[in-house]
């Protein structure tokens, strides 16, 4: 199986075209196809999804249009798929086709197989339509290949008046050095790594393709220049990066 950090470095700074590849390979489990090992969201999905459920009020309302980007094919997108279906939403999903494919068919749900922003038919025709969008664990990777800013603009354009947009299990650089400077985090790296090292933190470097406390709070700045209201949200501490991810939530007045 290799370690716990070989089995992370395996899934790390992912393309678009990786995650299409990844979704048509029958050796890898639901949540390897989406981009995390096993050991990080087999069975701890249903929690994650009451976690968004806190955060997006709106989803325990009726008759809502909801956006996921990049909802991938594990469990997680199936519990909303179920929740959209009782609540009678309309369900907008936007991600590559081989991952959509491995998603039910439903008349409530519409599939988009695009590199979001880049599919404007969902702009053409959902443009400040939109009341609940979901981008969960996929920032990081738009962050590697993409221009965040744009993704950002676009997604805050769907986003009807009243509307929820939450960026969710945003991995934040900054936080996992703090976490691991500490006693407690000490600890947890040992336990999980199975090693007596100390866990190897450097405070004021740069490290390209990671997302800092700049950029997390550059995104909050930048929204709410747009005259959105936008918060930072700390995980619930039984989710399982929660001592290294962030959740931002945004919502149009």
């Amino acid at each position: 199986m290799g370690s716990a950090d070989d089995q992370y470095r395996k899934f790390a700074d992912l393309t678009f075209e990786d995650f299409q590849r990844m979704a048509q390979d029958d050796s890898l489990s639901p949540y390897e196809k989406t981009g995390s090992p096993d050991s990080y969201r087999k069975g701890k999905e249903g929690v994650t999804f009451q976690s968004i459920l806190s955060n997006l009020p709106l989803l325990n309302e009726q008759g809502k249009t909801v956006l996921e980007v990049g909802p991938g094919c594990s469990d997680l997108p199936r519990l909303l798929i179920n929740l959209c279906r009782e609540r009678g939403h309309k369900l907008l999903l936007v991600d590559s086709e081989e991952m959509l494919a491995h998603l039910p068919e439903e008349n409530f749900i519409r599939k988009f197989p695009a590199y979001f922003p880049q599919c404007e038919s969902i702009f053409t025709d959902y443009a400040a339509k939109v009341d609940i969008v979901i981008i969960y664990s996929v920032l990081h990777y738009v962050f590697v290949e993409g221009n965040v800013w744009d993704f950002l603009d676009r997604s805050l354009e769907l986003l009807a008046e009243g509307g929820e947009m939450l960026v969710g299990d945003i991995p934040n650089v900054s936080k996992r050095r703090r976490f691991f400077s500490s006693a407690r985090g000490v600890k947890f790296h040992q336990q999980f790594m199975n090693t007596q090292d100390l866990p190897e933190v450097h405070f004021n470097r740069l490290e390209r393709h990671r997302i800092d406390d700049a950029v997390i709070l550059g995104l909050i700045a930048r929204a709410r220049n747009q005259g959105y209201e936008a918060y930072l949200l700390p995980q619930p501490p039984d989710l399982p990066m929660a001592n290294r991810r962030e959740d931002v939530l945004i919502r149009r007045p």
